[in-house]
């Protein structure tokens, strides 16, 4: 009993430990001018008001660095999830030899810092066309998702019998009639995970978005180049924004998420 209150209690610790930053900046964004300069500031918003964030969206080039940061995580979201459950499955279903030291490569990719990589990064951008653009900072984005992606769905798929698609086959559906009417359907809430990795690494990476573009600035690198000149409302105002679509988009997909523990220990 003790060691389920002491559980229970850590887990209280932890949910406090995330919320109370997030419920602090969204009382702020959501308070007039004079409640975000007080001191001390009170727990609870004195004055609910949207001059903050009708600053924050008045000040020029926000916009577009929200749309740049929408396209740019849902490009990582797709390349991920491409890129990733193909070999995903093929590392879970078929054996060959260096599997294991290619599971090792996969992880060693995380390993290089990506400061030593962003000149040569920058120059071959230029030399292709895409610096500046949304679609190279997608790609670095998918280099830094796709481990993730790669062995999170490696786990889901030797999670799902392989006997159910051997039935499959036996039933008269091909190799990939048999992984879309069966395994994909089972491998949705592991895919679902996928995806909040994916787009949440996308959405708050600052260190690539600023270095690989001038003009078309993802939200972070946005928020990063301006921060020391912007005034105190717009910091709480652009760090508010950076949290609610994260939130939103595990929200939507929250459903897939209550059934992963169900498929992986099957």
């Amino acid at each position: 009993m003790n060691l389920r209150l002491l559980y229970l209690l850590l887990a209280v610790v932890l949910v406090l430990w995330v919320l109370t930053p997030i419920f602090l900046i969204t009382t702020l964004a959501f308070s007039d001018r004079a409640s975000v300069f007080a001191w001390p500031k009170g727990f609870l918003p004195q004055q609910f008001s949207l001059e903050t964030i009708t600053f924050f969206f008045g000040v020029e080039g926000v916009w577009k660095a929200i749309r740049n940061s929408l396209v740019v995580a849902a490009m990582t979201l797709a390349f991920s999830i491409l890129l990733g459950a193909p070999a995903g499955y093929a590392l879970a279903r078929y054996r060959f030899a260096g599997a294991d030291s290619y599971r090792v490569l996969i992880l060693l990719t995380r390993a290089f810092p990506l400061a030593i990589l962003a000149i040569p990064l920058a120059v071959q951008f230029i030399n292709l066309g895409i610096y500046d653009t949304p679609f190279g900072v997608a790609l670095v984005h998918t280099a830094l998702a796709l481990p993730f992606a790669v062995l999170v769905t490696s786990s889901l798929f030797l999670g799902i019998p392989k006997e159910l698609e051997e039935a499959a086959w036996t039933l008269g559906c091909n190799r990939i009639q048999a992984f879309l009417r069966v395994v994909l359907p089972l491998a949705i809430p592991g895919l679902a995970a996928t995806a909040i990795f994916a787009f949440v690494i996308s959405w708050n990476e600052v260190f690539a978005a600023t270095l690989l573009t001038l003009r078309e600035r993802t939200l972070p690198a946005f928020l990063l180049t301006s921060l020391n000149d912007s005034p105190l409302p717009f910091r709480f105002a652009g760090g508010f924004f950076l949290i609610v679509p994260a939130l939103i988009f595990i929200f939507i997909i929250r459903r897939y998420l209550f059934t992963l523990w169900g498929i992986a220990n099957r």
